[in-house]
């Protein structure tokens, strides 16, 4: 498929048309898919235009070069995991409740987005400039969504008085190591894992 036949498909060629968006998110979960199995270097532009079934002049009309691909793919797990957040923080339940609401927003991201987040963990070096920027601020963003209910914790009693960064690390290891091994249709659904975790963590650092 070409540019004009991109244009075509798109209505007119309006960038901003709900159909040219639904085929560039399916474009970017394609690709995830693509670049999970080879890696991103070894991915050429060639692959993922036949792996999207476009030419090379409609892949860069819906996306734009190869790094704004690996960006959108980073983008799209961000969103979700900082949607997640912003469902916790307007819960507004005890700092025991939402930790345990965040593991379980984030394991259903990792759950629903495997190919995405696999790129997302060993592939964000390869983001540059305003990109890299762009990835560093938005996670820094989601671990202060932590720390802060980490804080709130150590002020109510809670939670034992630790370093609220370092916990943080601590608990977003735990919880991003599962990528490895959660499947959809395995014996624990990621539910029960997160609440196995919260359990464990959450044993781990209360207030005695």
């Amino acid at each position: 498929m070409g540019v004009m036949d991109a244009l075509d498909e798109n209505g007119g060629g309006s960038p901003r048309s709900a159909k040219w968006h639904r085929r560039r998110d399916d474009i970017i979960d394609r690709s995830a898919t693509i670049i999970a199995q080879r890696g991103f270097h070894a991915t050429s532009t060639t692959e993922l235009c036949e792996g999207n079934q476009l030419g090379k002049g409609a892949l860069y009309y819906y996306i734009g070069s190869k790094e704004e691909l690996l960006a959108a793919i980073h983008d799209r797990v961000m969103d979700e995991v900082l949607l997640g957040a912003d469902r916790v923080r307007e819960h507004r339940g005890s700092p025991t409740e939402q930790l345990a609401m965040l593991g379980t927003e984030l394991l259903d991201v990792i759950a629903r987005y495997p190919d995405h987040v696999w790129v997302f963990l060993h592939e964000f070096p390869a983001l540059t400039g305003d990109n890299a920027t762009q990835f560093r601020k938005r996670r820094r963003e989601y671990e202060h969504h932590v720390e802060a209910v980490l804080e709130a914790g150590i002020e109510s009693g809670d939670f034992r008085d630790l370093d609220p960064k370092l916990t943080a690390r601590a608990w977003l290891g735990m919880h991003n190591y599962t990528y490895l091994w959660l499947k959809a249709g395995g014996s624990l659904s990621a539910a029960q894992v997160a609440d196995w975790f919260a359990d464990i963590f959450v044993r781990g650092i209360a207030s005695p």
